[in-house]
């Protein structure tokens, strides 16, 4: 069972329940675990990670309705929905694709971050730094421009590591990220001019019109539902001739599915279109993927874009 958060109901005995639950579930015997989830919340009605839990188990034993309707009374406990509730009925067919909620990706990144370059690098072989800087050494190429910039923004900064791919290209660089722990690790690399806590979109928002000539978004874009209103702001934040280049999780459908990690797929075409949509021009466009899930490669978009 990987690390999970884990947030207090505040009843001594209720918390107390979780805890034996999760260690029920750990040795297999979840209907045991479900038993005692479920007097959790009869003891605390608002208790949202036993809700959240109770809803994984009520899944993994095939009890459909019952997992949609504990997820439902996790986000219901707490609306910001730092779990991700929302994902798992996205999962189960019981709500539309919409956005992620920005609590669960803080919380989520918040845990990661003391081990998330041995987690990333070592255990998924992430290349996505690495595959991006190619890919815009080709695309700067192609058309007799140097790969140097003045301003770089580094969407989804993490710890760093597209920074550090095109330390020796970018004058000056913009970390941006949505968990706080995160931009501590960005921060330790010295790689950064400045970092800011925020989400992607209202960060690019609060950027003047053509100040920045490279946007990256390595492995950010899989939290992104809808790619065109972050594209249109990318357009409107980068100077004329000014590059865009990201990975992204891709399917052989149409749209955006949210796939079994909870990271969002786009389907080629829907990233064109998106593309397009935003008024970018694009430069490169390959099938590349970026890591690895269970030492299998996950179908993946490596893409270079400018504006006009």
């Amino acid at each position: 069972m990987p690390a999970r958060l884990f947030l207090s109901s505040g009843d001594l005995v209720a918390d107390r329940r979780y805890e034996f639950a999760r260690d029920l579930w750990l040795k297999g015997d979840l209907v045991a675990a479900a038993d005692l989830l479920q007097q959790a919340v009869e003891l605390a009605p608002g208790f949202v990670s036993a809700w959240f839990m109770l809803g994984e188990i009520r899944q993994a034993l095939g009890e459909h309705d019952a997992a949609i309707a504990a997820f439902q009374q996790a986000r219901e406990a707490d609306a910001s929905d730092p779990h991700g509730a929302s994902l798992r009925l996205m999962r189960l067919g019981a709500e539309e694709v919409a956005g992620m909620p920005k609590a669960y990706v803080r919380a989520l990144f918040d845990q990661y971050a003391p081990k998330f370059e041995s987690a990333l690098v070592d255990d998924l072989g992430y290349r996505g730094p690495s595959l991006l800087f190619k890919a815009v050494l080709a695309a700067r190429c192609a058309v007799r421009k140097p790969a140097f910039f003045k301003c770089g923004i580094d969407l989804g900064c993490g710890t760093g590591l597209a920074a550090a791919a095109f330390a020796k290209e970018v004058d000056r660089f913009i970390g941006i990220d949505l968990s706080p722990r995160m931009i501590e690790k960005s921060r330790a690399t010295g790689l950064y001019a400045e970092l800011e806590v925020n989400d992607m979109l209202e960060a690019l928002r609060a950027k003047r019109n053509a100040s920045a000539d490279l946007i990256l978004a390595a492995d950010a874009m899989v939290y992104v539902a809808d790619l065109v209103p972050v594209l249109k702001e990318v357009n409107r934040v980068l100077a004329a001739g000014g590059v865009l280049a990201f990975t992204a999780e891709t399917h052989a459908g149409d749209g955006v599915v949210i796939g079994e990690g909870l990271r969002y797929a786009h389907g080629a075409a829907h990233v064109r279109a998106s593309l397009q949509a935003a008024g970018l021009k694009l430069s490169q466009f390959e099938e590349l993927s970026a890591r690895n899930e269970d030492n299998v490669p996950v179908p993946g978009l490596v893409v270079v874009a400018a504006r006009p």
